[in-house]
């Protein structure tokens, strides 16, 4: 059995075992006090989670400990690592993101070294690093109570010394937020994050001394059940997702967000972030990430669910969704699905103007557009920001190409929450991976060589991929390139002037060499390229 949970020797120096040991005691001291936690929840705002919160990022950090243990027998810099990477991959709510940067500001100095000098550093990386990802940073929340940790035990010592002190700082700082926040004031309770900071410390204390601390002194302060507690007004709606993005955009996401709602924190690094925002229109917060990189694992969280899906006199908001297509059969399959449309034409895409017609047209209080064209996105954007400012809730949806539009399209439900239903959507169209095949109209260099006049080209995601003289033949070599990464349905769009059998033949090549792959056709009438491709 491991020695996680039984006392010990009070330690000079953290270990992998030790860490994995204060991983273990913050999870169970977390669950013992969560719901205690949860009821003085009440800043940012009062939805009685923060308790949850922080347990469920401490059991994302102890899982992925325990994981490379099971693999191999770790050091104590890849453990601590390990343990930064969970939280940071798991962070829940506000306070469990800033607790996972917390850990990975302690993550960087602890890798150097484990005793007390590098500990009193690892506090101090770890408290500004908080700050830093935090976009307005508040006094009297769990940033007070890590900087007053780091504090206490800036002149070093012993391990023991360390952690005591700054357990010690954190518990008075704890005591004192009650009075540097009106809400909690009103409310006659402590800051919630900063209490679980306070447990998470206590863990560390009881690792490297074998004793528990006792639990901070908060009885002149008395706890309030949450619905008793005062409630701030704010955002409809809390965002976090993963996102896979460089520094540079992330710096300009940090701006967006900002500018969409309140509560932003952004914490993480090497190209993966965890991003937490509290705003009014969540589909704008998923839209950003999608711009800034790739954002996964999305989580909204409506505050006032009973009246955020009604208009104030209890009717449901009117939803809609406008998608430019190419060709009239599209647009009738579109329309036929509730859509409103803008068609376009080879060489002609829509202007700005065209776009924001087509948002007034829907008569919707909830519109979400599918430009369906990487070349349409500033387009869309600023239609979208134009469309805003008259009132209307607006998510684009950054779809590239049609086929990403119909799959965004099938799965859209209008009964559905505004926010819920857009990242079903996004999630739809970022599974499409999607190529067109084009008749080149004179010479050129492409990223598959020359082509000349009349040659079929065969794109796959934007790029010209595969260069034939059959249209056929291209496509069913497009097709076996697309499904060699993997697939479950494949999407035929087919304009009127594309060969007879076209389609009959793809499905016939799709359902012998692909048995578990479906094939769905639909007809794009005229004006559209002669054949699309989609591969969910």
């Amino acid at each position: 059995m491991s020695r996680a949970l039984q006392p010990f020797e009070e330690l000079v120096e953290l270990d992998a075992e030790a860490v994995r040991s204060w991983c273990a005691r913050t999870l169970v001291a977390l669950g013992r006090e969560r719901e205690e936690i949860d009821a003085i929840n009440v800043y940012p705002v009062a939805d009685g989670d923060t308790g949850t919160n922080l347990y469920l990022t401490a059991e994302a950090a102890h899982q992925a400990v325990e994981a490379v243990f099971a693999a191999s027998a770790p050091d104590t810099a890849e453990t601590v690592r390990a343990m930064a990477h969970g939280a940071l991959l798991g962070a829940r709510g506000n306070s469990g993101t800033i607790l996972s940067q917390l850990l990975r500001g302690m993550a960087g100095v602890l890798a150097e070294g484990c005793d007390g000098d590098h500990l009193a550093r690892a506090l101090a990386e770890a408290a500004s690093a908080a700050r830093r990802a935090v976009a307005h940073p508040v006094e009297g929340t769990i940033l007070t109570v890590a900087t007053a940790a780091a504090v206490a035990c800036a002149a070093g010592g012993g391990l023991v010394e360390v952690a005591g002190k700054a357990h010690d700082g954190a518990r008075t700082a704890l005591a004192a937020t009650s009075g540097q926040l009106a809400v909690l004031e009103r409310a006659g309770v402590v800051d919630a994050g900063g209490r679980g900071l306070v447990t998470v410390l206590g863990a560390l204390l009881e690792t490297v001394t074998g004793q528990a601390p006792p639990p901070p002194d908060t009885a002149a302060v008395p706890y309030a059940p949450r619905e008793e507690c005062p409630t701030e007004g704010g955002p409809a709606y809390e965002v976090i997702y993963l996102l896979e993005a460089g520094e540079a955009a992330v710096e300009l996401l940090r701006g967006r967000l900002d500018a969409l709602g309140e509560s932003l924190v952004v914490v993480g690094g090497d190209g993966l972030w965890n991003v937490h925002v509290h705003v009014d229109d969540a589909g704008a917060a998923v839209e950003a990430g999608v711009e800034a990189g790739r954002p996964h694992r999305i989580r909204i969280t409506h505050f006032a669910a009973d009246t955020a899906a009604t208009d104030g006199r209890g009717e449901r908001a009117q939803r809609a969704v406008v998608a430019v297509v190419p060709g009239e059969g599209l647009a009738g399959l579109c329309a036929e699905a509730g859509a409103t449309t803008v068609r376009t034409k080879p060489g002609e895409p829509p202007a700005g103007d065209e776009l924001l017609d087509a948002i007034r047209r829907a008569h919707a209080r909830e519109v979400v557009l599918l430009p369906n064209d990487s070349d349409l996105r500033r387009t869309a954007v600023a239609a979208a920001e134009r469309a805003r400012a008259e009132g209307i809730r607006v998510a684009l949806i950054p779809t590239r190409a049609a086929v990403q539009g119909i799959a965004a399209l099938a799965v859209h439900e209008p009964d559905r929450r505004f926010d819920e239903d857009v990242v079903a959507m996004t999630a739809a169209a970022g599974a499409t991976r999607y190529a067109e095949l084009a008749v080149a109209e004179h010479q050129s260099f492409t990223s598959a060589g020359v082509c000349q006049a009349g040659d079929v080209l065969g794109l796959i995601e934007g790029d010209v991929a595969v260069i034939g003289q059959d249209l056929t033949e291209t496509a069913r070599t497009v097709l076996d390139r697309m499904l060699s990464a993997g697939g479950e349905l494949v999407t035929l769009v087919v304009a009127d002037d594309a060969p007879p059998g076209l389609a009959p033949d793809l499905e016939r090549h799709v359902r012998r060499g692909y048995l578990a792959v479906d094939t769905t056709t639909y007809h794009a009438g005229a004006g559209a390229p002669p054949l699309l491709i989609g591969v969910e």
